[in-house]
């Protein structure tokens, strides 16, 4: 078969879990710019809604570790509706709510489904597309957080806007239950991973979980989000108290990072079929050291010249998950593939919470609103993704010394005519 034209099912079955990650995107990300309207009419302090933000998050990352004791023990097409159409009644009760903390329990809810999702999706891409076009579905998969920031983020503002702050999450509900029913229809069942020969290491997955191969594989995610979300969280700070420009400004500079990241993951997931995911890995590691330090040291400057350094910086940084996820999943046997996901997506989220609170903690704010700091908090971010260059090389040694023993070729695709 033509690694460049993966099968017609294939291509469905990318598209569908595709959507799948956009609705839960969008679903994080468009509580953040109705932070106005949430603060007047619940009546709550500025920390009080950050909570109802961190709140989805950690119990992603809560859920993550929790899915290691069952997520493999069931067919994989069950699995996802089963938390998808939890996802729904929780973004459901998100639009129904009544006050905040039944706003903050909604958005729990909905974080600690959608954290199940992310791993369930990426577990079939690896159990269904063949490694050769892996790259590719990857990169399809998560070019969705370019597209719910230049398409889904402002499409649901526009609809808070004209039919009230619930419309955002009945919409997403709306296209979520149509998704739900294309999965139904279009996912043949996945339930390959649960073979005899595999009963012991799902009774016990503690102990290869934590084999070297599979250990470096999580420290290898946390190293890349940790370097990344030491800055991600105060770009939009940065560029109005440091280089001049105004908050009207940042929507457009938000919207060319969103547009770049699309273009650069597809891109992305192709290379990394064509070059390997470790190398591709390693070239955007390295490629994203100028960026980092351009732009966290960039001066005062007119808004193409800071827009042109925040796409160019998005582009890369936002895309070293792909070869990242392509490169982890491939050393995981799929009895435990599920599992080995949602802890790693664990490790994805408390890296991203525990980084901006260390880079919290090094800036300080000056009285005209400057970040003071984040020049060093840019060496940081460099520091760690030498870090991150060092631990895939020493994934990628030891697994040329001594290939991981559960290694092995997958069929493509499971014959379809399986009753789901």
């Amino acid at each position: 078969m033509n690694p460049a034209s993966p099968p017609r099912q294939e291509r469905v079955l990318t598209l569908l879990l595709a959507g799948v990650q956009f609705s839960h995107l969008l679903d994080f990300m468009i509580i953040m710019p109705l932070g106005p309207e949430f603060i007047r009419r619940f009546g709550i302090t500025t920390a009080q809604f950050g909570a109802m933000v961190s709140s989805y998050t950690l119990a992603s990352a809560a859920m993550g570790v929790l899915g290691l004791f069952w997520l493999d023990r069931f067919d994989r097409k069950r699995t996802l509706l089963a938390i998808f159409a939890g996802f729904i009644l929780s973004t459901m009760a998100c639009g129904a709510a009544t006050g905040y903390v039944s706003m903050l329990v909604a958005r729990s809810l909905a974080g600690a489904c959608a954290g199940l999702m992310g791993a369930v999706i990426m577990a079939i891409i690896a159990d269904v597309v063949p490694p050769e076009r892996r790259g590719r579905a990857i990169g399809t998969v998560m070019s969705t957080i370019g597209l719910s920031a230049v398409a889904g983020v402002p499409l649901g503002l526009a609809l808070a806007n004209l039919l009230g702050w619930r419309a955002p999450f009945w919409a997403i509900c709306g296209l979520a239950g149509v998704l739900w029913l294309g999965l139904l229809k279009a996912l043949p069942r996945l339930d390959q991973h649960l073979s005899r020969s595999d009963e012991e290491t799902r009774r016990n997955p503690l102990s290869t979980l934590a084999a070297p191969g599979l250990a470096l594989g999580w420290l290898l995610t946390f190293s890349v989000a940790f370097a990344s979300f030491l800055l991600i969280p105060y770009l939009g700070t940065y560029m109005v108290g440091n280089l001049g420009l105004s908050q009207t400004d940042l929507p457009w500079v938000y919207l060319g990072g969103g547009a770049g990241t699309l273009v650069a993951a597809k891109l992305v997931g192709r290379f990394t079929d064509r070059l390997g995911a470790g190398r591709m890995l390693a070239l955007l590691l390295v490629g994203t050291v100028g960026p980092h330090l351009l732009f966290t040291h960039l001066s005062p400057s007119p808004l193409p010249v800071v827009m042109g350094a925040f796409v160019l910086f998005m582009a890369l940084t936002s895309t070293r998950a792909i070869p990242t996820i392509a490169l982890v999943t491939a050393r995981v046997p799929p009895s435990l593939r599920g599992r080995f996901l949602a802890v790693n997506m664990a490790a994805s989220d408390g890296a991203s919470g525990l980084s901006a609170w260390v880079s919290g903690m090094l800036i300080a704010t000056s009285p005209e609103g400057a970040l003071i700091g984040f020049g060093q908090v840019g060496w940081m971010a460099v520091a760690v993704t030498a870090l991150s260059l060092c631990l895939l090389w020493t994934l990628l040694e030891s697994s040329q010394r001594k290939p991981h023993g559960h290694a092995r070729q997958e069929a493509p695709f499971p014959p379809p005519s399986h009753p789901g």
